[in-house]
């Protein structure tokens, strides 16, 4: 098996473009920042760069359980093993999000919750890094690293942005209701810092309530999908 993709060139890794050069950006990025949050003292610098970071997790883990993970599974040997893992680290990270996010935060508990989060985020890189993505530069070669590279940037550049608890953790259900979460987490986003006055609030509640009815709508196709298969 190759060695780690931590300690690897960008050629060995497949090219710039590969996924899993790709994939040791972002996690550097997560790092980088998770570590800027802990010498932070002031609470609303932290509840900024805490978002930052809540957005980039979820965009990036959302792309590799649609696009890499599926893609493991089908190329490498023991890959539903090592996929059931990752996203069982994901479920737990995205249960801890949404509890925090439910948080006031002055609550005593967050900043500890905050901490366990963080340390899942690393246990999920170095599975990820150390065993999953090795198995995969032994499956695939560079110019198939590189195509998945760009498939799965194009799905993150689109991904939801928050932790959707509820959302199953693979194709199609994930998919689906990735469409209508994804409009309606970067409405939230985008419109947050822009409806300060009374016509911003209304016009911020009318494009986030149809970006929720839309969601409601999937979640009931997806799961009338789910029980049918099962009869």
């Amino acid at each position: 098996m190759a060695r780690t993709i931590k300690d690897q060139t960008v050629e060995e890794l497949g090219g710039d473009g590969s996924v899993l050069a790709r994939q040791r950006r972002e996690h550097a990025e997560m790092d980088r920042l998770m570590d800027r949050y802990q010498r932070l003292t002031d609470s609303e610098e932290q509840a900024r760069l805490l978002k930052e970071i809540v957005q980039l997790v979820f965009s990036h883990a959302f792309a590799e359980e649609t696009v890499l993970w599926p893609a493991v599974r089908c190329s490498v040997p023991d890959g539903e093993e090592l996929t059931a893992r990752v996203e069982q680290e994901h479920q737990q990270i995205n249960d801890l999000t949404s509890e925090i996010e439910r948080l006031d935060p002055q609550d005593p508990r967050r900043d500890e919750m905050v901490r366990r989060v963080f340390a899942l985020i690393r246990q999920d890189i170095r599975d990820e890094e150390d065993e999953l993505l090795p198995r995969l530069q032994d499956a695939l070669n560079p110019a198939g690293l590189r195509r998945l590279g760009a498939a799965w940037e194009a799905v993150r550049r689109s991904a939801p942005t928050r932790p959707h608890p509820a959302v199953p953790r693979r194709p199609p259900g994930n998919a689906l209701l990735g469409i209508p979460l994804s409009g309606y987490d970067r409405a939230r986003d985008a419109l947050g810092a822009s409806t300060g006055s009374t016509a911003g609030r209304r016009r911020a509640a009318v494009v986030l309530g149809l970006l929720a009815a839309a969601s409601a709508v999937v979640t009931v196709v997806v799961r009338g999908v789910r029980v049918t298969r099962r009869r």
